[in-house]
C-alpha cells in the first residue's frame, strides 16, 4: 500500500511542473496586463513603461517564469494589483468558504446518489426506476448556472427560505454556535443547488453497476444458497459495486472546481470562484495564476484520493 502510494506521489511531480508551465503560458497569452486599463490617463507612457520595467513584465519569458516559481515555493504568489495585498492573504481570506462549501456540496452528493442509485437499481425497469432514470436525464440536460438561477428565484426570492448572497449573517460572532449555523444556513442552498445536479452521475454509474453486479455467478450462487436479499445486497452487491463511484470521486472535485464558479457568482458566495472571476476580468493575473494552479492541484490530488480509494476497495490495482 505505502509502494503504490509513494508511487502516485512521485508522478505528481512532473504532472504539478507541466501544469505549472501550461499555466504561466496561458496567462501570457491574455491580453493586456494588469496595468492595461488601469492607470490614471493623466500618467504619461514613460510612467507607465517604467512601472512595466519595475514590476518585470518587460523581462524574458523564462526569467519571468523562473521568478514565479522560486517565489512560488517560498510561499509567496506575488501581489494583487486589484486588492494591492498579498496573494496568500487574499486566498486564504476565501479559501475556506469554497473549501466547506464543497465538502457540504460532496455529503448531499452521496446522500442523494447512493439511495437514488441503489433503488434505480434494486428495482430496475419499475415505476421508481424510471422516475430516478428520468430525473438523471434532467439533470445531464440542465446547466449548473441555469439551474442555479431558477433554485435563486424560487426558494431565495419568491419563497424567502434562504439568503440571497453572503456567506453569514453580518454582526455574528465568530466561534459561537450561532455563527456556525449562520454559515450553513448560507451554504445550503448553493451546495444544494451543485449536489442536485452533479449526483445525476454518480446514480447512473451506481444503477449501471448494480444490474451488472446482481446477473453475476457469485450473486446467483448466493441466492441459490438460501441467503437473503438484503444480506445479498449488503455484503455482495453493494461492495462491488462502489468501485466505479471510488473512481468518479476525482472527478466529482474536479466537477465542484468548476461549477464554484459559476455557483459562487450566482448566489454572491465570497469563495475564491466569485475571486477568479472578479480578478479575471480585471486582468488581475498574479491572482488568475494563482488560483488556477490551485484549481489544477486539487484535480490532481482528487484523482490521487480516487486511486487510493480503489487501492483500498480493490486490492489488485495495488499490484499494476
Amino acid at each position: 500500500m505505502w509502494t503504490f502510494t509513494f508511487r502516485r506521489v512521485l508522478i505528481m511531480i512532473p504532472q504539478i511542473l507541466l501544469l505549472s508551465i501550461v499555466i504561466f503560458f496561458l496567462a501570457k497569452m491574455m491580453p493586456g496586463d494588469a496595468l492595461t486599463g488601469l492607470i490614471d490617463p493623466n500618467i504619461g507612457p514613460e510612467a507607465i513603461e517604467a512601472q512595466r520595467e519595475k514590476l518585470g513584465l518587460n523581462d524574458p519569458w523564462h526569467v519571468q517564469y523562473w521568478n514565479w516559481i522560486t517565489n512560488l515555493f517560498q510561499g509567496d504568489l506575488g501581489q494583487s494589483f486589484q486588492h494591492k495585498l498579498p496573494v496568500t492573504e487574499i486566498i486564504n481570506q476565501r479559501l475556506w468558504n469554497t473549501f466547506w462549501l464543497s465538502v457540504l456540496t460532496l455529503i448531499l452528493t452521496y446522500l442523494i446518489a447512493i439511495p437514488l442509485g441503489l433503488i434505480s437499481g434494486r428495482y430496475n425497469d419499475t415505476i421508481s426506476d424510471r422516475i430516478i432514470t428520468g430525473y438523471t436525464y434532467i439533470g445531464f440536460a440542465a446547466p449548473v448556472f441555469i439551474f442555479a438561477l431558477l433554485m435563486l428565484f424560487i426558494f431565495g426570492f419568491q419563497l424567502g427560505w434562504f439568503p440571497t448572497g453572503g456567506s453569514v449573517t453580518p454582526g455574528t460572532v465568530p466561534g459561537t454556535w450561532s455563527f456556525f449555523l449562520s454559515k450553513v444556513y448560507h451554504m445550503l442552498l448553493p451546495a444544494l443547488s451543485m449536489a442536485l445536479i452533479t449526483t445525476v452521475s454518480t446514480v447512473q454509474y451506481l444503477r449501471s453497476e448494480i444490474i451488472d453486479t446482481k446477473q453475476k455467478d457469485f450473486v446467483l450462487l448466493a441466492r441459490s444458497k438460501g441467503v437473503s436479499e438484503t444480506r445479498i445486497y449488503r455484503k455482495h452487491i453493494f461492495r462491488n459495486s462502489l468501485l466505479p463511484i471510488a473512481a468518479f470521486f476525482g472527478y466529482e472535485i474536479s466537477g465542484l472546481i468548476g461549477g464554484s464558479i459559476f455557483i459562487e457568482n450566482i448566489f454572491s458566495y465570497p469563495g475564491i470562484g466569485q475571486l477568479f472571476l472578479s480578478s479575471l476580468m480585471q486582468r488581475d493575473t498574479s491572482v488568475v495564476t494563482a488560483l488556477v494552479l490551485l484549481f489544477g492541484i486539487a484535480s490532481i490530488l482528487g484523482t490521487l484520493i480516487s486511486d487510493l480509494i480503489l487501492s483500498i476497495v480493490d486490492p489488485r490495482i495495488r499490484m499494476k
